[in-house]
């Protein structure tokens, strides 16, 4: 199981932030879009290392278009010379319409357009044929010789789809290279929803039997002693209830027959009651979302709880975390599963 970690740092501290990563032994580091692009991430965190991946974390597809993604991507492959994945979300219809002001429909169906047409336009690119791609959402048609990109020989990105719910998880394994299963999710609903849709949409896939990457990110309260465990605690916790109060979140609840309390936390983020929401969440629900430990205790019950579904992992700790735990966690992890073949 290969280890990245989350840099959600402001543009200025990425390229030492990714810099440390590297150093540190981690094997990627992703780049979130929520305050900042994560595609200017990544662009300068290539400027500082050598080796590990680095991952749009995600980017929102539907912001964008095909072709723009596209040519970000294939300058950014060049630039960190083949070590891109680019991971691509959906986002939710509200943000879409109302802060991108972009249109919205049936979110899987739209990314496996927006994924393909994608993969045209770079085949088109690479291999010199005609881009003809026209689908019922979008159409790329045109594509004259000026606009296209010099070689980098580097081949396509390595395409990562963020999903929950079993459509876009189908949809990452048909088109895609891999999933980012989302931090709210527990073992049980990975092995009897996502894990089966991962492979019905690889079976699907034009090159059907292909293998596909499952990319975690758990939550992982870290520290060296109790007092700092508890307080990384207190904070996931509040992440827990605030994803448990998100309908579209409700399948990972039903898998556990949480649904009430969904409903509940659902009315109280309504009239923004964080706090009595955290409350709600008791330490066994907790327990199923967060693994807590130091760095080798944590490596250990990620071993036992995730070892047979990620292949890799993106711990998401607390802003106060200490990097040099996430550090030591991969080292941990790597020690306990360096007898099976990296993915």
């Amino acid at each position: 199981m290969k280890v990245d970690t989350m840099l959600a740092v402001p543009p200025a501290k990425v390229a030492a932030a990714a810099a440390d990563a590297e150093r540190s032994g981690l094997d990627g580091v992703w780049l979130p879009e929520v305050k900042h692009d994560a595609f200017i991430g990544v662009a300068l965190a290539s400027r500082t290392t050598e080796r590990i991946a680095l991952a749009t974390g995600i980017a929102v597809a539907f912001g964008r278009t095909p072709m723009t993604v596209a040519q970000q991507a294939n300058d950014l492959q060049a630039v960190t010379e083949g070590r891109l994945v680019l991971g691509l979300g959906s986002q939710i219809k509200a943000h879409i319409t109302r802060r991108y002001d972009m249109p919205w429909s049936r979110p899987a169906a739209r990314m496996r357009e927006f994924v393909l047409a994608m993969r045209a336009i770079w085949t088109a690119w690479s291999e010199g044929g005609k881009l003809d791609f026209q689908g019922e959402i979008y159409s790329n048609t045109l594509m004259s010789p000026m606009f296209v990109p010099e070689p980098h020989g580097f081949g396509a990105p390595t395409v990562i789809i963020a999903g929950v719910g079993p459509l876009m998880t189908e949809v990452a394994g048909e088109v895609a290279d891999g999933l980012l299963a989302h931090s709210f999710t527990t073992r049980e609903y990975l092995e009897n929803v996502t894990v089966p849709a991962l492979a019905r949409g690889t079976a699907r896939a034009a090159d059907a039997g292909r293998s596909t990457t499952l990319v975690g990110a758990p939550f992982i309260a870290l520290g060296n002693d109790e007092p700092e465990r508890a307080a990384a605690v207190a904070k996931l916790r509040h992440q827990v209830a605030f994803y448990a109060s998100t309908p579209a979140y409700r399948p990972v609840l039903e898998q556990h027959g949480w649904e009430a309390l969904g409903d509940r936390l659902h009315a109280l983020s309504r009239s923004r009651e964080w706090e009595q929401m955290a409350g709600l969440v008791d330490d066994t629900m907790l327990d199923a979302f967060v693994i807590s430990g130091t760095p080798v205790e944590a490596a250990a019950r990620i071993q036992t709880r995730y070892g047979t579904l990620f292949d890799r992992i993106s711990p998401v700790t607390t802003d106060t975390t200490d990097p040099k735990l996430v550090g030591e966690l991969a080292a941990a992890v790597r020690e306990l599963t360096s007898s099976v073949e990296p993915v």
